[in-house]
């Protein structure tokens, strides 16, 4: 099982709930980063809480929802050390892992089933990255920090 972080914005507080009961349901580690209520708060914010821990710890995965993904996506990436992937189907999340090691997924809440989040997750949870001429490619997108 893994450790996982999970956090939010207003939109994404509902599904966030739904999927942490999931994922700790599954045996996963999960630590809730809020928000802790659908207040309406700033994705940046939260996006930097979970990037932040998820860089810090440096294992372990981070989940973040917003209305469409896009947001908590963009301030992810701006931390160190932080590969977000803003993933719709089961073949980002695949690549997401194989190709980026992307250690954040980041995905819509509105709009799109339940069921499908989570056959989007647990496709990120289960593939490993591959190594080899990607990780040539990771190391130039870290120089670029």
């Amino acid at each position: 099982m893994k450790k996982l972080w999970i956090a939010s914005d207003h939109a994404g507080f509902d599904m966030k709930a739904t999927l942490k009961d999931h994922l700790t349901g599954l045996g996963h580690e999960v630590i809730d980063l809020g928000p802790d209520d659908d207040a309406s708060v700033d994705y940046p914010d939260f996006a930097k809480r979970l990037g932040c821990a998820v860089a810090e710890a440096n294992d372990g995965l981070g989940i973040l929802l917003c209305g469409t993904g896009i947001g908590v996506s963009i301030a992810a990436n701006k931390i160190k050390g932080i590969r977000a992937a803003l993933c719709r189907t089961e073949h980002d999340a695949q690549m997401a892992r194989n190709h980026n090691n992307a250690n954040v997924i980041c995905m819509a809440a509105r709009g799109v089933q339940e069921d499908v989040l989570k056959r989007v997750l647990a496709q990120f949870l289960s593939a490993e990255f591959e190594g080899g001429r990607h990780q040539r490619r990771l190391d130039k997108i870290s120089a670029l920090e």
